[in-house]
């Protein structure tokens, strides 16, 4: 077959014969292997799409949450019976947690003990043993079963030994540590687990440091039983702050979305969005139709890279007949995709974090996250609108339910989201109110037959939430042994200290700074383990500037979100990509052009305090004037970036826009007024041209 990436209009041709997939059969690289399995389910469901959704007939279909991440068995007999068993006992087990009595630290050492044992099972140590359960992770299986039933048999000797650890304590301790980062290998890939290594190897020769003019970094060093002990056996390390919040918080809301999802929740929210969008904007209306479908799974998905496959499966074909190119197309699905990990109320895995650490309550954190997600949609809207027009796309004629007739057929599934935000604000747990939308969920479910969720199907959502939390469980495992290590050695004072002398005590190179460092990071690891290590090691000098403990936690987050464009854990682009054909680093980059307007808001809320109203934490003259100012920012940018307002901009029109639309991020009224002048002149001279009928 002939390779004809850019002309071809048939699938097959065009998949098999892209850069993407000759890139994987070279190379194999990790993320490409991933990007070849979502190519081949794109393939699976191409045969099966249709743009003409009615209230009666979905139009997609979700992919299993495993395909998302990294190679998982495709298992048969009696282990497929186990794995089964152990995920959805795992979500049982949590759910229990919720309305019985375990005690904590018991529960935690369970938790994982399940999460790694299934971990063993699905994920496996190389492509070889694809098929089946190797030897080996029976004797991993085995281990774990002895390093944490340890702790959970001799739970009262275990904890008042943490100081003074026995030999035994020691051993199991260690295998447990191998394990916790054998489990996360596997899942997210070996640059946490060596991380992690690098940082136990420093707690070890710590006083060795000042020998290799080191000397800012050196400590007095650990004693290895003094490490294990403070990570095996106190809420200091593994089983601190990380792993509780992948137990609680994300393990709940990764089995609500799977009860959405079995439920057709995510089918409902892509063809609402088609109906609400579907007719409007000309050649931006498909692009609109994306970014709408990627806040609505998004307020359940809370996982980037799980959104952006859903919308790609659906979302393509559309983009596609408006005339954008693979590689545009994937842009914007993955940038809609990433909004998931910023969209209340689930957010990503790192947004329940934040209260943790804070000591606040989790509406707080969702009603801090509502405006700046507000504002990265309405970023990509506007880039979207600048390169359509410059595109020259088109209207697609698709048959669209009536927006009316889909909301009273299976609007029921907004109930849920209702029930949570408004227990929440009446003060129930998020536990207790996640929980209550479930029951909600699962009852609603029973009014439409194709989607009840019968026991069959209520299985297959306690599997698919007990698999879902796999990957966050071994990342958070890992966190807390970098977070016990920064603790234990004092680090994050020492590298807070650094960053704060390199800005000379100055807020806006501190925050510079900070960025820099947590979007370096981000390169390395996934988003949750970013904010953590950057929560423990960057906030304390954002902190020690005067910046607010909540803005700077909610700085941190935003820029550790990054990962998810940048290589090499662009997983949402690199997914997008896959689906589309495009070139992934293409994708990547357009996905950074889409959400950089979004990305520089949290600079208004940390260079200055008036710019805390974004965050609903000033007054509201405060909120209203910096919203509306970041949005003018935004507009400003898209129109620099995208080079588009009436018809093309000129590069006078373009910088002026970008240097206004810049100046408006400060929240500041000098700026304020500055920037709007800038943009001002820059839109008047475009709109000047547009009269005299100068195109450049």
């Amino acid at each position: 077959m002939s390779c004809n990436p850019r002309g071809s209009r048939k699938p097959d041709s065009r998949y098999r014969c892209d850069r993407l997939t000759h890139g994987v059969s070279r190379g194999r690289h990790p993320l490409l292997r991933r990007a070849e399995r979502l190519d081949q389910y794109r393939r699976t469901l191409s045969g099966r799409l249709t743009l003409k959704p009615t209230p009666h007939k979905p139009v997609v279909t979700e992919p299993n949450d495993l395909e998302l991440g990294a190679s998982t068995r495709t298992l048969q007999g009696v282990p497929a019976r186990l794995s089964t068993v152990l995920a959805a006992g795992l979500s049982a087990y949590a759910l229990y947690w919720v309305i019985g009595i375990i005690q904590p630290q018991i529960y935690r050492v369970t938790f994982l003990l399940m999460t790694l044992s299934l971990t063993f099972l699905l994920y496996p140590r190389a492509r070889i043993s694809i098929t089946r359960v190797t030897t080996g992770d029976w004797m991993l299986i085995g281990a774990g079963i002895i390093a944490l039933g340890w702790p959970i048999v001799n739970f009262e000797q275990f904890v008042y030994r943490a100081a003074t650890p026995n030999t035994i304590d020691v051993a199991l301790g260690a295998v447990t540590i191998a394990l916790v980062l054998e489990a996360t290998r596997r899942t997210v890939g070996w640059i946490l687990p060596v991380t992690a290594i690098g940082f136990l190897v420093y707690s070890y020769l710590g006083p060795l440091l000042g020998l290799f003019g080191l000397g800012l970094f050196a400590h007095r060093g650990y004693p290895f039983d003094r490490l294990v002990g403070t990570l095996y056996m106190t809420l200091e390390g593994i089983f601190g702050v990380p792993l509780d919040v992948a137990a609680t918080y994300i393990v709940l809301f990764t089995i609500y979305g799977a009860i959405l999802h079995h439920s057709g929740a995510g089918q409902f929210f892509i063809n609402w969005a088609m109906a609400a969008m579907g007719r409007s904007g000309g050649g931006s209306g498909p692009g609109r139709t994306i970014t709408l479908s990627g806040f609505l799974l998004g307020t359940v998905s809370g996982s980037g890279v799980a959104t952006t496959v859903t919308l790609g499966a659906v979302g393509w074909p559309l983009l596609r007949r408006a005339g954008y190119s693979a590689d545009v197309g994937a842009g914007i699905l993955s940038a809609a995709g990433i909004g998931a990990i910023m969209a209340p109320p689930t957010l990503g895995a790192a947004a329940f974090l934040i209260a943790e650490f804070l000591r606040i309550s989790y509406l707080q954190v969702i009603t801090m996250a509502a405006i700046p997600a507000m504002l990265y949609y309405f970023s990509i809207l506007l880039m979207i609108e600048a390169d359509s027009r410059r595109l020259g796309t088109h209207a697609v004629d698709v048959d669209l339910p009536t927006l009316g007739a889909l909301t009273a057929h299976s609007g029921y599934h907004f109930a849920s989201l209702v029930v949570i935000i408004a227990l929440l604000i009446t003060g129930m747990t998020p536990f207790r109110a996640v929980f209550s939308a479930m029951v909600v969920a699962v009852a609603l479910s029973f009014l439409r037959a194709e989607h009840a969720l019968r026991p069959a199907r209520f299985l297959a959502a306690l599997e698919s939430g007990g698999r879902g939390v796999l990957p966050v469980a071994a990342t958070t495992a890992t966190a807390g042994i970098i977070v016990g290590v920064v603790t234990l050695t004092g680090l994050g004072l020492k590298i807070a200290g650094i960053i704060v002398a390199m800005a000379s005590g100055s807020i806006f190179f501190t925050v510079v700074y900070a960025a820099l460092a947590v979007w370096v990071l981000g390169l390395a690891v996934p988003v949750t383990a970013s904010y953590i290590i950057s929560a423990v090691m960057i906030a304390p000098a954002l902190t020690f500037v005067g910046i607010p403990e909540v803005a700077a936690h909610m700085f941190i987050f935003y820029y550790a979100v990054l990962s998810e464009v940048s290589p090499p854990t662009a997983l949402s682009p690199f997914a997008a990509s896959a689906i589309t054909g495009g070139n992934p680093f293409r994708t990547m980059m357009l996905t950074w052009k889409y959400t950089l307007p979004a990305f520089l808001v949290p600079f208004t809320f940390t260079l200055n305090p008036e710019g805390l109203g974004i965050l609903l934490q000033a007054p509201w003259p405060d909120v209203i004037r910096t919203t509306l100012t970041a949005m003018a920012g935004i507009a400003a940018l898209a129109m620099g970036l995208g080079g588009w307002l009436v018809i093309k901009a000129g590069r006078t029109e373009r910088l002026l826009a970008i240097s206004g639309g810049l100046l408006l991020f400060y929240a500041s009224p000098a700026t304020d007024i500055t920037g709007a002048a800038a943009v001002a002149l820059a839109v008047v001279l475009h709109l000047a041209r547009v009269r005299c009928g100068t195109v450049t």
